[in-house]
This record gives C-alpha cells, sequence and structure tokens, in this order.
C-alpha cells in the first residue's frame, strides 16, 4: 500500500492526471463557442503544476514507492522547464488551432498526458518507471502527431513514427530484459551496484547497446534520426514545436537515468559500463554533428531544416553527456534546457506567421520580413543566432560548455569536431537572416504576424529571452550543477 509521503512525493503529476481528465470531461459538456476556456484552463493547470513541483522540492533527494520514483535537483529542473515550455506551446498554438478546427479538447489534453509522461521519465528509478513514462508521452505524441484528420501528410508522419517509434520501443524493452537477467533487478541503483559482481559482463553490454539504441531514437540522434525530419514536417506545427522543444529534456532524463544512474562507474574506484557507453555516444554524437549539419544546408523548407539541426544540437548534447561526470551532465542538462526554449521560439515564429492557407514552411516565405514585419524579423534573427551559436545569445554558452566538457573528458578530437561543425551550421542559419533582410518580398504574399495579442507577445518575451539569458546565463548553470552535486 502506497503511503502518504509517497502520494505527497508524487503530487504535481497525481495533480497533472487529475486536472486532464477534468479538462477531457469539459471539453465534452462546453458548447463551441466556450471552447476558449479549456484553452485558459489547461495554461493554468500547467503554471500550478510547476509551483507545485517548486514548492513541494525537498532539500534533500527523496523517493517514492519503494524506490520507482525519485524526487531530486535533476527531475526538479527538467520538470520545472517541461511545464513551463508547454504553457508556452499553449499560448502558441490557440490562433492555429482554431483557424484549422483542429479539436481543442484533445490537444490539450493529449498534451497534458505526454508531460505527465515526461515528468515520469525524468524522475524514474526504476526500468519500469522509465518504461512507462516513456510511453504515456511516446503513445500521446503519435496522437498529436495524426491530429489533423484531414491533411494526409499529418496521418503518414503519424503512421512512420508510430512504427519506428514501436521499433526502438521494442529495442529499449530487450536491452532492459538483458540487464535485469545479468543483474537480477530493475532498480536502477541496485543495477549501478550489481555491475562489479555480476558475472554476465556480456550480456551487460548487449543490453547497453540496445538501451543506447532506444536513447538515440529518442532523442533524434544519427543514425537513429529518420522519423524527425518527416514528422517534423508532416505534424500540424502545435505538434512539432512540442516534439521539438519539451521532448528533448525528457530525452536527457531519460538518457541521464539509464546511464548514469544506473550503468556509470561505481563509487570507490571500480569500474561500472561508463567507458564503453562513452565511446558510443562520441560515436552518435559526431555522425549527428555531420548528418545534422550537412543535410540542413540544402534544405527550402523551414521545418525540415529545424529538424536537421535537431539532428546537430543532439549531437552537441550527447558531447557533455561523453564527460561521464557531473560537469557533463550539468552541461548537457544546461544545452537541454537553452536549445529547448529556443526551439520553441523558432517553431512559435512559424505558428505566428502562419494563417489558414499559408503555412509559412518554406524558407522563401519569409523573405522580405523586414520590411513588412521589422520587429518579428529581429526576433527571428534572434533565434537563429541563438541556434547557430553566436554570442552573446543563450545557446553560444551551451556550446561551449558542452565543448569544455568533453575537453575534460580527455575527448579533445571531439571537442574540434563539435567546433567544426558549428561553423558549418552558421551557413544555413545565416541563409534564414539573410531571405529576411536582403531579398524582396514575394508579391501575393503577405507575411507578417497574424496571430492574436498573447501569441505575439509571449513570442517576443521568449526570443528576447534568449538575449538575456545570454548575459545571466550563470544562475541557471548554478541551478544544474546544484541538481549533480548530490
Amino acid at each position: 500500500m502506497p503511503s502518504i509521503n509517497d502520494i505527497l512525493i508524487l503530487l504535481p503529476e497525481v495533480y497533472l492526471v487529475l486536472a486532464a481528465c477534468v479538462l477531457l470531461l469539459l471539453d465534452a459538456y462546453l458548447k463551441p463557442t466556450q471552447k476558449g476556456t479549456v484553452h485558459w484552463l489547461s495554461i493554468v493547470v500547467l503554471l500550478v503544476g510547476a509551483y507545485l513541483v517548486v514548492s513541494g522540492q525537498p532539500d534533500t533527494p527523496v523517493t517514492a514507492f519503494s524506490g520507482m520514483f525519485v524526487r531530486d535537483g535533476v527531475s526538479e529542473v527538467l520538470k520545472l522547464f517541461s511545464l513551463l515550455i508547454m504553457a508556452v506551446i499553449f499560448v502558441y498554438a490557440r490562433p492555429y488551432l482554431k483557424e484549422r478546427a483542429i479539436p481543442f479538447g484533445e490537444f490539450y489534453t493529449l498534451s497534458i498526458f505526454a508531460t505527465v509522461g515526461i515528468m515520469f521519465l525524468v524522475a524514474a528509478g526504476n526500468l519500469v518507471t522509465v518504461y512507462l513514462g516513456l510511453e504515456l508521452l511516446t503513445l500521446s505524441s503519435y496522437a498529436l502527431v495524426a491530429l489533423n484528420r484531414d491533411s494526409q501528410l499529418s496521418s503518414e508522419a503519424a503512421i512512420k513514427y508510430f512504427v519506428l517509434g514501436a521499433l526502438a520501443s521494442g529495442m529499449l524493452l530487450y536491452g532492459m530484459s538483458m540487464i535485469y537477467g545479468a543483474t537480477h533487478s530493475l532498480d536502477l541503483h541496485t543495477i549501478h551496484a550489481a555491475i562489479v559482481g555480476t558475472e554476465w559482463k556480456t550480456l551487460l553490454l548487449f543490453g547497453l547497446v540496445f538501451m543506447i539504441v532506444g536513447i538515440g531514437f529518442k532523442l533524434g540522434a544519427a543514425p537513429f534520426h529518420m522519423w524527425i525530419p518527416d514528422v517534423y514536417q508532416g505534424s500540424p506545427t502545435a505538434v512539432t514545436v512540442f516534439i521539438g522543444s519539451a521532448q528533448k529534456l525528457a530525452a536527457f532524463g531519460m538518457a541521464y537515468r539509464l546511464l548514469s544512474t544506473g550503468m556509470g562507474d561505481i563509487a570507490g574506484g571500480a569500474t561500472g559500463l561508463a567507458p564503453q557507453w562513452q565511446m558510443m555516444l562520441a560515436v552518435l554524437a559526431v555522425l549527428s554533428l555531420a548528418i545534422g549539419n550537412l543535410v540542413a544546408i540544402v534544405q527550402s523548407n523551414l521545418k525540415r531544416l529545424l529538424a536537421y539541426s535537431t539532428i546537430s544540437h543532439m549531437g552537441y548534447l550527447l558531447v557533455g553527456l561523453v564527460n561521464a561526470g557531473p560537469e557533463g551532465y550539468s552541461a548537457s542538462m544546461f544545452y537541454a534546457v537553452s536549445y529547448a526554449l529556443t526551439s520553441a521560439a523558432a517553431f512559435g515564429m512559424i505558428l505566428v506567421l502562419s494563417r489558414s492557407g499559408f503555412e509559412c514552411e518554406e524558407i522563401d516565405d519569409l523573405r522580405g520580413l523586414n520590411q513588412r514585419s521589422p520587429w518579428f524579423a529581429f526576433m527571428m534573427l534572434l533565434v537563429m543566432f541563438s541556434l547557430a551559436g553566436v554570442p552573446p545569445l543563450f545557446g553560444f554558452f551551451g556550446k561551449l560548455l558542452v565543448l569544455k566538457a568533453a575537453i575534460d573528458a580527455g575527448m579533445l578530437w571531439l571537442a574540434i569536431v563539435g567546433a567544426v561543425f558549428a561553423i558549418i551550421g552558421l551557413y544555413y542559419y545565416l541563409r534564414v537572416v539573410k531571405v529576411m533582410y536582403f531579398d524582396t518580398p514575394v508579391e501575393g504574399k503577405d507575411v507578417h504576424a497574424r496571430a492574436d495579442a498573447p501569441a505575439r507577445w509571449v513570442l517576443s518575451i521568449n526570443a528576447l529571452a534568449l538575449l538575456v539569458l545570454g548575459f545571466t546565463w550563470a544562475p541557471l548553470l548554478a541551478w544544474c550543477q546544484r541538481a549533480f552535486a548530490g
């Protein structure tokens, strides 16, 4: 029987599940003219959830349900930013959903359930909890991708996502079964302690390989990236912004829990499996940097360009994880947060510039944007420069920290590869800026911000935050470092 303490530790998650059920029932009984109520209530639900995460955070790590869930500094940071980014996404999504008659209730309810999956995943202390959170997140995501029932492209993207996602989940589960067979435990801390004493090292390594395949898929790292371009392009943009931002926080949390908590080095000098997965992640990082940056150069569709950009950014996140120590983990989490905020702004710009019958998905759609909407052209410039890692924007410091973590891990060559591809990546980001500022507007395409005032205001705040955080990034880094200090 669960104790009252177990329920209190999981209070944010329990609250969100109950709130999502209430919103679903409320949507069923509201009149079509009252559907906007669900939108604002959904944002309030997420903000209250964020308050519960912060206000109920204990001073020291605690566990619930016999160690299946962990509440510590890592889960606090990832949960808080996931909830805040989801609230921002809801603001961006409203005009898009309204103009295309995409069901409000289903979008908000599925998104909240997916957020609960993220929260389970980043707080997992057990292989069963990892899989529970992962499936709650991915099953909700499959439905969200297919939410625009009138779009053949969305249906195709959903099928591809489902088939490849099911394959990756099966391989992850197969790897977990091997880990269980070698250590006789599902608890990540017990697995960590059992690695030294087990005689089944080969079985452990096979399990590790399959788990990294699953992690690579969820991150969108090469060569497990095949789903990303098609899903990004085919999904409704209101869903793409979620997949491209908040989901990456979940993927980092899953990677940290499985690799560090479960398969890392052992205290006291005994060697775990960190040396093996460090090299595997280094290979995935190089492939992601190369494929993401080189293929992005030839893209003409803005969503596909951002998809390949995501692949390259996940390569940088892996560069930090290769450090396999608190410095590397904190740098990677800092990078995940900075990328999630920047990606939300990038796709938010597409949402704000789109209208019924015009999706603003091609790079040429932005031609002459500075002449029509100079403010939002400047916001897009900040976003592109942050993604490119141009100082003093937020994204620059994320790249700097993960490259430093790789150097400190003795992998100077990996840091050099990362720096080279950062320079290559400048080309396609600057191409977007050039189109906005130096190309002539296309006749018949009146491109300017048509979304409602809340979406425009939140987008402006989101983009300006990338500039402000470029000067005030130290407190966030210190917070990330404290999360891994224990």
